[in-house]
């Protein structure tokens, strides 16, 4: 893997977390490690090698028993999350600094909702490189969450939806976001799954 390849400045490399399971960025000389890209990285190119060589490929929903015990009464759901200046951390694995307005994202967000309920693509596909949560890395996917776990705005929404749905455009103060719901978890199926 070449900074060419990467996008990544020099001597910085893309490593992977047994305990996380998840892509980081790493730099041998230094030692310094960190979930985000480094000053410096290529955004676009980043982005591709990303989403070809770091992205889940499996249905989320089989990956139900990768979870630990989940408990009763949570959901499971994944989210394709756009970032705008005043979101309350306006920067992302993509860009250091992000720029755009409110009605940008909204916009933005809006195409990708037509592409997602118009059967193009999958809230998760897309996610894995358009989405400014580092759970691109994982399509999107947010595990399993309980009431209290979210930002009141997203857990609303995400616990109305039925599994299988995708929510319309969701403000919160992180951003705006399209939610796909996967799962959800009663006694029965929990005892399950354990």
């Amino acid at each position: 893997m070449s900074s060419q390849e990467t996008g990544l400045p020099t001597a910085w490399e893309v490593r992977h977390s047994n305990s996380k399971n998840l892509p980081y960025y790493f730099n041998p000389s230094t030692k310094e490690s960190r979930w985000e890209p480094p000053p410096g990285t290529d955004p676009d190119k980043i982005k591709t090698y990303m989403a070809t060589h770091h992205s889940t490929s499996a249905n989320p929903s089989s990956q139900i028993l990768q979870s630990s015990h989940p408990q009763e009464g949570k959901i499971r759901a994944a989210h394709l999350l756009v970032k705008h200046r005043d979101s309350r951390r306006p920067s992302s694995w993509k860009e250091e600094k992000i720029t755009r307005s409110k009605e940008e994202a909204l916009q933005v967000l809006r195409g990708y909702e037509g592409r997602i309920k118009g059967g193009e693509v999958g809230l998760g596909d897309l996610a894995t490189s358009e989405s400014d949560c580092s759970s691109a890395r994982k399509k999107g996917d947010l595990g399993f969450f309980g009431h209290g776990d979210m930002q009141k705005e997203f857990e609303q929404a995400a616990f109305a939806l039925k599994p299988g749905e995708v929510s319309g455009v969701v403000d919160t103060a992180s951003g705006v976001h399209l939610i796909e719901r996967y799962a959800s978890l009663s006694r029965c199926s929990a005892a399950s799954l354990v």
